[in-house]
This record gives C-alpha cells, sequence and structure tokens, in this order.
C-alpha cells in the first residue's frame, strides 16, 4: 500500500503555494509514495483579500481536520505573520479539537514550509513556533537538517529556508520563489516522503 504524504498549506499571494507543488514533486519522485495537495480555509473575505491584492485561490482543495489522519505524514507550509504562523493556519490547528482528544495523529511525521517577507523576518522563528502544535498531537518533526549539502551553506545568492524547512523570500509581494529555493522545497519533499515511507514500513 502506497504512503500517502499530505501538503497541507496557507497561501496568501502564492509563494507558499509555489513550494508546496515543488515539495509535492519531490515527495512523488519517491518510488510508492502518493503526495496530494490541501489548502486550509481561508479566513477572511473576498472584499478584504480584493483590498489586499491577494489573486483568486487555487482549485487545490480545502481540506477537514478530519482528514488529516488519512495521511501517513503531513508537510504544513504557511507564510508567517510577525514571526508566527499566519492566523489561517492557527485557525485550522486551532479546529483540530478532535483529533488531539483522540491523539489520532500522534506518531505522524511532520515538516514545515514557510514564506516571510525579509531575511529577518521569521525564517527560524516561525517553524520554531509552529513546532509546539505538532508536540501536542505527538507528532514527530522532522527537519531537513543539513542534507541538502552545499545549498545550504550558499552565500553569494539569497535564499529562504533552514534546517527547519524549506522557505522563500517574498519582500514586497513581487519576489518569487528562486531557483535554489525551488531546489530546496523538491529536496524536502524528497526527504520528508523516504522517511514517511520508513515510518510506515515499521509500523
Amino acid at each position: 500500500m502506497a504512503t500517502k504524504v499530505y501538503i497541507v498549506y496557507y497561501s496568501t499571494y502564492g509563494h507558499v503555494e509555489k513550494l508546496a507543488q515543488q515539495i509535492k514533486k519531490g515527495a512523488e519522485s519517491v518510488e510508492g509514495v502518493e503526495a496530494k495537495l490541501w489548502q486550509v480555509p481561508e479566513t477572511l473575505s473576498d472584499e478584504v483579500l480584493g483590498k489586499l491584492g491577494a489573486p483568486p485561490k487555487s482549485d487545490v482543495p480545502v481540506i477537514t481536520p478530519g482528514e488529516l489522519a488519512e495521511a501517513d505524514g503531513l508537510l504544513f507550509g504557511f507564510p508567517t505573520r510577525y514571526g508566527t504562523m499566519a492566523a489561517q493556519f492557527k485557525a485550522f490547528i486551532d479546529s483540530t479539537g478532535s483529533q488531539w482528544r483522540t491523539q489520532e495523529l500522534a506518531g505522524k511525521p511532520a515538516g514545515l514550509f514557510y514564506s516571510t517577507g525579509s531575511q529577518g523576518g521569521g525564517q527560524e522563528t516561525t517553524p520554531l513556533t509552529a513546532i509546539t502544535q505538532l508536540v501536542h498531537h505527538g507528532m514527530i518533526f522532522v527537519p531537513i537538517g543539513y542534507t541538502f549539502g552545499a545549498g545550504m551553506f550558499e552565500m553569494e545568492k539569497v535564499r529562504g529556508g533552514s534546517p527547519y524547512g524549506a522557505g522563500t523570500y517574498a519582500g514586497d509581494g513581487s519576489r518569487q520563489p528562486s531557483e535554489l529555493e525551488l531546489d530546496l522545497a523538491f529536496h524536502q519533499g524528497k526527504y520528508f516522503a523516504g522517511i514517511s515511507k520508513k515510518l510506515k514500513g515499521t509500523a
């Protein structure tokens, strides 16, 4: 039976979604792994989103808390807001009380990816503060560490991401994920899928 990896994200302007798409490709490059993209519900009205200049949402399905348990591994992605996950994603996590009570997500591997507006805007604090959500669910945090090799030490080019997970810098919104950032996202998907597959095989 295939190992199911769910990539669950919130994206306002599309930066996190681009990372999610690459992560999916990376996960699907591992034999025996099926990866699926999911969005969390939007909490802002269309009127507010319009004033923010946010593009229309893609046709990626919106997940419900109950569907999380179907996955063998979960990757969560979100933009930062003041160094922590965006309120939309936090609202979704806050709706998983039933899963917390039953601990049905306990023991599942989980990873994180993210977008920030600037180099000092939360590339480490955003995933670090998100780990608390995983801990209360009993999930196993799977960081990428320095498994990306030389790309983790790139000093000549701007690169989002950290040992916690893949990341990008959005700047004022006009900057899009670089080739190096997309490569890191692909790597995270592949690496995480391999870990999820191994854990499922020993269950």
